[in-house]
């Protein structure tokens, strides 16, 4: 038996044209899209773009074209690696205490608390104050002669300490750990409170105690909002300048000097703009990086 081949002629493809309608839809749709289209394009991609441009230039006028060596020139900067040493010190001690505090006054006020609301909005107060407000707060209040905190050590017949001198880099972590403790506090709240009780239940019934119940199901289903604070701390950690600015001037002898004021010191004390926008582009690689870990980490413990 022979089979016989259709010969058929193929169908002809439809092609699918807008309809005056769907036009008039697109078109209003970019309409509504161009404010943020030229905002981001004027105050983002353009500057990031010129940014970059200007790193492949050295000297006081950036006039001078040396290609990749700016970022060369980094790496073999001592200077540049004692800030970067002090950043992630700085960012890690600040982080981890955020989190535990945080974690810790989120589990308190949780709980069926009479005025829980109240103590709620004060914890976000030094979190919603002004940086420079802080900053200027905190150095008035560690002053070594007239600071109210070691006249609190005094009247109590401790020894007075010399906060920004003797632990500079303690003091501006612990700085920093007062101020966000309120805002991580918040998120971990939330996160607490979107778990479903029946899962504390279930445990109770099982014979579990306290501690495990925070260890097996507390801590786990609080995994993304612990993922999303590290992040978040990480990149306003590694991106602080006022702190260390307005407290220390990132002293004594550049125990405070945080990369962004390494940064700030290269651009505006010593007039050298193309390498201070090459040590930019390298944080910005830096921060993408721990990001991307964070959340490949992040995402292989939540499977």
């Amino acid at each position: 038996m022979v089979a016989t081949l259709d010969r058929r002629a193929p169908a002809p493809v439809r092609t699918r044209r807008r309809s005056p309608m769907r036009r008039r839809q697109a078109r209003t749709a970019f309409a509504f899209l161009a404010p943020a289209l030229v905002f981001f394009a004027l105050l983002f991609f353009y500057p990031l773009a010129n940014e970059f441009v200007t790193s492949l230039f050295a000297g006081a006028r950036a006039d001078e074209f040396v290609g990749l060596g700016n970022y060369t020139r980094a790496f073999g900067d001592a200077q540049i690696r004692h800030a970067f040493a002090v950043t992630l010190q700085y960012g890690l001690g600040a982080l981890v205490l955020s989190i535990v505090l945080g974690l810790v006054l989120a589990v308190i006020l949780n709980q069926n608390l009479r005025g829980r609301a109240v103590f709620r909005g004060i914890l976000l107060v030094p979190y919603l104050t002004s940086v420079a407000i802080v900053g200027l707060l905190w150095r008035n209040i560690l002053d070594p002669q007239v600071g109210v905190l070691n006249r609190v050590l005094a009247a109590a017949g401790l020894p007075q300490q010399q906060w920004l001198t003797d632990h500079p880099l303690a003091t501006l972590i612990g700085i920093t750990v007062w101020q966000q403790t309120g805002y991580v506090t918040v998120l971990f709240l939330a996160g607490l409170q979107g778990i479903p009780h029946l899962y504390y239940e279930a445990a109770a019934v099982d014979g579990a105690s306290v501690w495990r119940r925070f260890r097996h199901v507390t801590l786990p289903l609080l995994a993304p909002t612990t993922l999303f604070v590290s992040i978040i701390g990480v990149i306003s950690s590694l991106q602080e300048f006022a702190l260390p600015y307005l407290v220390t001037g990132g002293g004594p002898a550049g125990a405070t000097d945080l990369f962004v004021f390494r940064v700030y010191q290269t651009s505006f004390a010593f007039r050298d703009f193309g390498y201070a926008s090459a040590l930019s582009y390298l944080l910005l690689i830096v921060i993408l990086v721990l990001s991307v870990v964070q959340l490949k980490v992040g995402q292989r413990h939540a499977t």
